[in-house]
């Protein structure tokens, strides 16, 4: 089972999603990301440690699915802005097969 097809599969995680976005937004607009040029582990790292302490003692499940989800639609918009729209080059930047790229963009409404 792949990551997207946990994420899609789990009924607790859009709930656990659309709080981890809230999350990641509060953190990139003012609130622990204070510069621009942080490296993306500490902004991760930032955001997890905001997520985890607004949990209230909530469980989670199928975090990775969740995180990868959250991290992987912008990765694929940005590069793809990056080769000016050209998939087989954006592909090639990733490491990823030309059809296996095309599929993540569909399921991330980006194509």
């Amino acid at each position: 089972m792949t990551s997207s097809q946990a994420f899609d599969q789990n009924p607790a995680l859009p709930e656990l999603d659309a709080r981890a976005s809230r999350d990641l937004a509060e953190v990139t607009e003012g609130g622990s990301l204070p510069r621009d040029d942080m490296p993306l582990r500490e902004a991760v790292e930032a955001a997890m440690r905001r997520y985890f302490a607004h949990l209230d003692g909530s469980s989670v499940t199928d975090l990775h699915a969740m995180v990868m989800a959250e991290v992987e639609a912008p990765l694929l918009a940005s590069v793809l802005e990056h080769a000016q729209g050209n998939q087989t080059r954006a592909a090639e930047m990733l490491g990823l097969n030309r059809g296996t790229l095309r599929k993540k963009l569909k399921h991330y409404a980006l194509i």
